[in-house]
């Protein structure tokens, strides 16, 4: 075997590529295992991972998906030049953080950490840019909706999974706990802290 032939990837390695590079949404290790007939493919994704890192396109694994990517630093060359950039309002993004540290979180318990009620326009907006999902309801009288972040939420925002998120300390270091404030620190960002009662979170929420 000539060494050229030894430096070939095995059968398994460029399956798993062709695989990725040909799906259409991130795969997770069993989607890619099943689609090739139930083969262990993780070694060959910490090999592609290998081989791709530092390049112009990477893989990685967000949300225990994984898919190819622009490089960070080279994201800028493939923009175009006009953009329809939506930004997120105030609300939105306040609604965004408490689920992201939160989740799962009811409607109810989205307005007792903000203190005000949330629109349900709020709460379309992440559904609808597929940052949020409906997880379930809560097995509590009324069985409310309960709302979680999606594996579109942490690959856009680079993270491979939610114990990726800011520290309290690295916000307040960053000057980013606006507009979140200290209403969430209050209430611990591990989800343990005790929020305010549902019914004090009655005044009209701003900004949406």
């Amino acid at each position: 075997m000539t060494e050229a032939a030894d430096r070939e990837p095995d059968a398994l390695v460029r399956a798993v590529e062709a695989t990725l590079f040909a799906a259409d949404a991130p795969m997770t290790v069993k989607a890619i295992s099943d689609h090739l007939g139930g083969a262990d493919v993780r070694d060959a994704l910490a090999t592609l991972a290998g081989h791709y890192a530092g390049r112009g396109v990477e893989l990685v694994e967000r949300g225990e998906r994984w898919h190819f990517q622009t490089a960070p630093d080279l994201a800028h060359l493939l923009r175009r030049e006009r953009e329809d950039v939506r930004r997120l309002s105030r609300a939105a993004t306040e609604v965004l953080a408490i689920v992201a540290y939160h989740e799962p979180v009811s409607r109810a318990e989205i307005e007792a950490i903000r203190g005000v009620q949330t629109a349900k326009g709020t709460l379309d907006v992440l559904l609808e840019a597929g940052w949020v999902r409906v997880a379930g309801r809560r097995e509590v009288p009324g069985r409310p909706v309960i709302y979680a972040t999606t594996p579109d939420f942490l690959a856009h925002f680079g993270l491979a999974s939610r114990r990726d998120l800011p520290g309290i300390d690295e916000l307040r270091a960053a000057g980013l706990l606006e507009p979140v404030d200290e209403a969430m620190a209050a209430f611990d960002f591990d989800g343990k802290g005790d929020a305010p009662d549902a019914q004090d979170a009655g005044q009209a929420e701003a900004g949406d």
